[in-house]
């Protein structure tokens, strides 16, 4: 029987696991870098242990950090959320070593499954439908090239080694190539470590289709559910739904049979998804496997009546399934609320969190990881929350959803929930009848985005706790406690100083306007800058790569906005920039 579980991630999956440990009688351990100090993670679970550090490397990444603090909580077990190390195969092996239960699968299967080369060899195997690509990563650019000339445009070079659309980058013209390929690499290696990318035929306009299953130690593979998660944005996912709709009997049957051999050539014991991509003449493609829980998987719980975290603990401890592929009730559809901002393009857009009331009422469930206060910072995932929303039918969901999205109030920063209320209207995704129209590039090549830039109002303040208590934060022994002292003994200030205080004014600044004259390239968004194109005085033209910005973990090119010379370019790699910040001008 597991008694303590260590959730080695932060937000709203953190939180989720916690509540989960809760429903099943076991405790929860929290761990949180400096940042995450009073986030609702750490008070969601029954302990918190602090990581130290400010960035997911220096903190949630840190595989010694995390073991300390399994070592020194007392857990007997460590369940890994999604992203972070929750799909790397060494820390798997780690967990095990140090004699604790992995709430996921074998690191064989993970590493196999996780490198996206071998996971396809693993697919031919079991006979699943596959599309061209590279049997190993390519060396450079010019494979890609290569590949490319003999297969066909587009084509998508993809992190070996990645997931969740980072390192994935889809080339329409074969100049592209060569900075595509390296912002798949830099962007691998920020976000998972490894480099190495492989290329495959990428299909155009395609559905993303899915299957969440479950796997035992005893070999019985189940499917909960199919899933469509067609609409994305830079390749990452934005609106999910299950069970997956506008199929033929014959595509969910080859869906059903296809996940269910390549998790049992695998070997996979566990949670976890196949991806395929489904043609527009209806061609069943294998994408990719994800050895671990999803971020859309409450749709599949909203439908199958199974709690997929407590499956997990169940699998880790040994039991079997008990059932197999359960009949599905109804239909729920999942909207990520993201901190970016869908009137500029989707951009990155972390702040804070000045209002916070989440909708409620039938049909309606809101997972989150931030609160009124929360400080959402560019190091960290752009997800705030997830709103899931389940009807009697797909028209019932949606009618649900509408309703919840309007009751949705948060101020403070911009965030996915205009895009959303869009989208619910939108014919091409709620058509009155027959099939909807919506592909993996809908959102940048068919949506017609008439929303607004959000703007930020001058200053919006929070009064403090109150003249009563003043409850202070302290670490012992790099254990998070929280202690409650009269307000009278004048802790305010030094609580302030050790650490930025808990209850601090809120101050949302006003945007900066996008550039100071007609000559100077301004940053649309926070971030850091990751690569630097050009050299003072250097002569470029309107469209030319000047910098790449990250935040958010998600890179964004900032091209030249007319033609000259480069001046006073004020841009280093490593650098921080803000919103609205110039970056050089660009003069005749």
């Amino acid at each position: 029987m597991l008694n303590k579980v260590l959730i080695a991630n932060r937000g709203e999956i953190a939180v989720r696991v916690a509540r989960a440990c809760r429903d099943a009688g076991i405790a929860s351990v929290a761990v949180y870098a400096d940042p995450d100090r009073d986030a609702v993670h750490v008070r969601a679970a029954d302990e918190a242990y602090a990581l130290g550090g400010d960035t997911p490397a220096s903190s949630y990444l840190d595989m010694g950090k995390v073991l300390r603090a399994a070592a020194e909580s007392g857990a007997d077990a460590v369940h890994p959320g999604y992203g972070f190390l929750s799909e790397n195969a060494e820390f798997a092996q780690a967990v095990l070593d140090a004699g604790l239960v992995w709430i996921g699968p074998p690191p064989q299967a993970i590493g196999e499954l996780g490198d996206k080369v071998a996971a396809r060899h693993i697919a031919q195997r079991a006979g699943a439908p596959l599309v061209a690509g590279t049997a190993d990563p390519v060396g450079g650019a010019d494979e890609v090239v290569a590949f490319a000339r003999e297969h066909g445009l587009p084509i998508a070079i993809k992190a070996a080694f990645g997931g969740g659309g980072r390192g994935l980058k889809v080339a329409r013209t074969l100049e592209e190539v060569p900075e595509l390929y390296e912002s798949a690499v830099r962007e691998a290696v920020a976000a998972f470590g490894r480099g190495e990318c492989f290329v495959e035929r990428y299909l155009d306009r395609p559905r993303h289709v899915e299957t969440q299953c479950l796997a035992d130690r005893f070999g019985h593979v189940v499917v909960v559910s199919t899933r469509d998660c067609s609409l994305q944005r830079r390749h990452q996912k934005l609106v999910e739904e299950a069970p997956a709709p506008f199929l033929t009997a014959g595509q969910t049957e080859q869906l059903y049979a296809a996940s269910k051999a390549i998790l049992r050539e695998a070997g996979y014991v566990g949670a976890g998804t196949c991806e395929f991509l489904v043609g527009q003449d209806g061609t069943v493609s294998f994408l990719e496997v994800n050895t671990r829980l999803q971020v859309e998987h409450p749709v599949s719980e909203e439908v199958s009546g199974i709690d997929l975290v407590r499956e997990m603990f169940r699998i880790a401890d040994g039991e079997a399934l008990g059932y197999d592929d359960p009949a599905l009730r109804g239909h729920a559809i999942e909207f990520r609320i993201n901190g970016e901002d869908p009137g500029r393009n989707f951009l990155p857009a972390p702040g804070t969190v000045t209002r916070w009331v989440v909708p409620s009422g039938p049909g309606v469930r809101v997972d989150a990881g931030v609160e009124s206060g929360s400080v959402i910072g560019p190091a960290w995932d752009s997800l705030l929350a997830k709103l899931i929303v389940t009807g009697a039918s797909r028209e019932e969901a949606l009618q649900r959803a509408a309703r919840a999205l309007g009751e949705f109030e948060v101020e403070g920063m911009a965030t996915a929930l205009p895009f959303h209320r869009a989208v619910v209207g939108d014919v091409a995704f709620a058509p009155p009848q027959g099939p909807f129209t919506v592909h993996t590039r809908w959102i940048e090549t068919e949506f017609v985005n008439t929303i607004p830039p959000f703007t930020a109002s001058a200053v919006v303040e929070e009064e403090g706790e109150g003249p009563g208590r003043e409850t202070v934060v302290v670490e012992v022994g790099g254990k998070r406690l929280e202690v409650s002292l009269p307000a009278s003994l004048g802790m305010t200030l030094a609580r302030t100083a050790a650490a930025g205080g808990a209850k601090p004014k809120r101050r949302a600044a006003a945007r900066v306007a996008a550039a100071v004259s007609g000559d100077a390239l301004a940053s649309p968004m926070q971030g850091t800058i990751v690569k630097v194109a050009v050299e003072e005085r250097q002569q470029v033209s309107e469209g030319d790569l000047i910098v790449v910005l990250e935040a958010m973990k998600m890179e964004q090119p900032i091209n030249a906005h007319r033609s000259g010379t480069v001046i006073g370019l004020k841009a280093e790699v490593g650098g921080s920039v803000s919103s609205g910040a110039v970056i050089c001008e660009i003069k005749d």
